[in-house]
């Protein structure tokens, strides 16, 4: 399969979604953006993509016009199928290139297989084109090992805690380590809430696994130099999303503390929430950051927004 970059270009992440389940275009969110989950990835000699969110679309624009009909490889990375992570890929264009090659990586769904669900998205009556019709050269493949290799790029996976079949992502890359984890909730929150529908919800043998599964993601993130994390709540928010299967703020820095990553990036943010309340959110992690005097970057994920590592 023919490469899609070259050896030569740095190792980089680009931003096309950042949003969280369901797209919000609109004058309050022009500065962040208002597309689901979507990232490019560049380096080593691959593309990839992460998540096939409605970012997908402008995505997938931008390579049509770059590759100007040469062929491209592509790979894409599927953390979960809810929606909001598969809704862009039957918009993506290279796709319906028959010189492309797009090869689709990830878990079970939650009822159904892999490429049941995507392809059952493009059914009628939901939409008007068979994904056996797209003419790009479309391989899926439903994983089942955790650690497996895109050409020299490692790569991770590790199940979050989400309703579903969920995992996280980590790629271990020439320049540095990039580690994806678009839904999840913190466990040992999500444990001790009252609120919890859980019988033992609060019971020293329910706290005591939350501990254990919450330093397993704290191992997988461990030293990472970019982090790109759920951070859809603050605080208060969260007390009436329990179970829903995303964290606040506080949590997510909290975990890149611990794990000692370099730069975190809030993610997956709420459909109700204004550029000027993710700006809020912002602040409010650096202000958290620096009370604790950790050597940690924060920022928040916007659309179009690149990063060389």
């Amino acid at each position: 399969m023919p490469s899609s970059t070259t050896r030569k270009e740095p190792v980089r992440l680009k931003f096309w979604g950042v949003r969280g389940s369901i797209p919000t275009p609109g004058p309050e969110t022009v500065h962040y953006g208002g597309n689901t989950a979507c990232l490019e990835f560049r380096g080593d000699g691959e593309l990839i993509i992460l998540d096939a969110g409605s970012g997908m679309r402008p995505l997938g624009l931008s390579l049509a016009r770059e590759f100007k009909g040469k062929p491209m490889s592509v790979t894409l990375l599927i953390t979960h199928t809810h929606w909001d992570h598969i809704q862009g890929f039957p918009f993506f264009v290279p796709a319906y290139m028959p010189q492309n090659s797009i090869r689709i990586l990830g878990y079970e769904g939650a009822k159904h297989g892999l490429e049941e669900t995507l392809s059952g998205q493009m059914e009628s009556p939901y939409f008007p084109i068979g994904m056996n019709q797209m003419p790009g050269n479309i391989v899926i493949q439903e994983l089942r090992d955790l650690q497996f290799n895109i050409g020299k790029i490692k790569i991770t996976a590790a199940y979050m805690n989400h309703p579903g079949i969920c995992v996280g992502y980590r790629l271990t890359t020439s320049a540095g380590s990039i580690v994806y984890i678009p839904d999840n909730e913190n466990f040992v929150r999500f444990k001790a809430h009252p609120g919890a529908n859980q019988a033992d919800t609060q019971s020293k043998a329910a706290i005591e696994y939350a501990r254990k599964q919450e330093q397993k993601q704290i191992e997988f993130i461990q030293g990472a130099d970019i982090l790109v994390i759920d951070s859809q709540y603050d605080t208060q928010e969260y007390e009436s999303h329990v179970g829903w299967g995303h964290s606040c703020v506080d949590d997510s820095v909290t975990m890149g503390i611990k794990g000692r990553v370099k730069k975190l990036f809030l993610f997956h943010h709420d459909p109700t929430h204004s550029d000027e309340k993710v700006s809020q959110m912002l602040e409010h992690a650096r202000q958290l950051v620096k009370a604790q005097g950790a050597d940690l970057c924060v920022d928040a994920a916007r659309e179009s927004l690149e990063i060389v590592l």
